[in-house]
């Protein structure tokens, strides 16, 4: 076996998250020592963790893959890592082992996924981190949530989910969306969206995305964009087709629902 083998899932998050998770890590660690700081002996065993982890991460993606964050569990001895790809693993605190997985508790009730709570968690922290002036934005007037949509100007399902915007917006939620063209620079929408993104300021691009929706023919608009990056972002946080709506928790919601339901899943009404 070679011993530098890692998840081909893992090494090809890599390309794609590397830049976008360099913004997180500074946040996370800061949090992590907050967490340790109070139990020296919890801070040992994590920053030999991270020192044991580091070494063989670095072996197994030649220095491109490291720890960002480690969090102890409910399980005794076992730490939640989270390595800049994103990846959540976890491994005891000798970090001679290492599992790729997700983690449940049980409870009376159910089930409980720990892993997928740390993945919001994650996501909503990436979106927060985009500047809004990057997203075009249809305000509430009277806002009580907001959610970020993922949107392809092309998408069927992206028009009808357009199309209720007002009545969206009559609901209190404000829509925030950020570039998703399908099949990346190989879309037929890039272009397109390109001209969007580059339709001067707010209420001009707000307007050309409405246009493009209704599939008019925009100008061929070029400037510096944030597309690309919106994509790959969404690839990082696990967007696979539009739209996508992701809720201020990070919850991820793939795929077409109408204002209703929005309402419902978003503001609990």
């Amino acid at each position: 076996m070679n011993k530098h083998y890692l998840p081909d899932r893992i090494l090809a998050a890599l390309v794609l998250s590397l830049s976008v998770f360099a913004v997180s890590i500074s946040v996370t660690s800061s949090a992590q020592a907050q967490q340790s700081s109070n139990n020296p002996e919890l801070t040992e065993i994590t920053e030999n963790l991270r020192m044991t982890l580091n070494a063989s991460l670095g072996a197994a993606s030649q220095g491109q893959l490291q720890v960002v964050q480690i969090s102890s569990t409910p399980m005794a001895d076992l730490f939640e890592v989270v390595i800049s790809s994103g990846e959540v693993l976890f491994a005891d605190k000798s970090g001679t082992y290492l599992i790729a997985g997700e983690m449940f508790m049980t409870r009376p009730d159910g089930l409980v996924n720990l892993t997928a709570e740390t993945r919001k968690t994650q996501v909503a922290q990436m979106l927060q981190n985009v500047p809004e002036e990057e997203m075009i934005i249809f305000p509430a007037d009277d806002p009580k949530a907001e959610i970020t949509v993922f949107t392809d100007v092309d998408c069927t399902y992206c028009r009808r989910l357009h199309g209720e915007i007002e009545q969206i917006n009559d609901y209190g939620i404000t829509v925030r969306y950020m570039a998703y063209p399908r099949g990346g620079q190989a879309s037929p929408a890039l272009a397109k969206m390109i001209s969007v993104w580059c339709a001067g300021d707010a209420q001009g691009r707000a307007e050309a995305l409405t246009d493009a929706k209704h599939g008019e023919t925009l100008p061929q608009w070029q400037c510096e964009n944030p597309v690309m990056s919106h994509y790959n972002l969404g690839n990082r946080i696990g967007v696979t087709g539009t739209p996508a709506i992701v809720m201020s928790d990070g919850t991820l919601m793939p795929g077409y629902a109408p204002a209703d339901t929005l309402r419902e899943r978003v503001l609990g009404e």
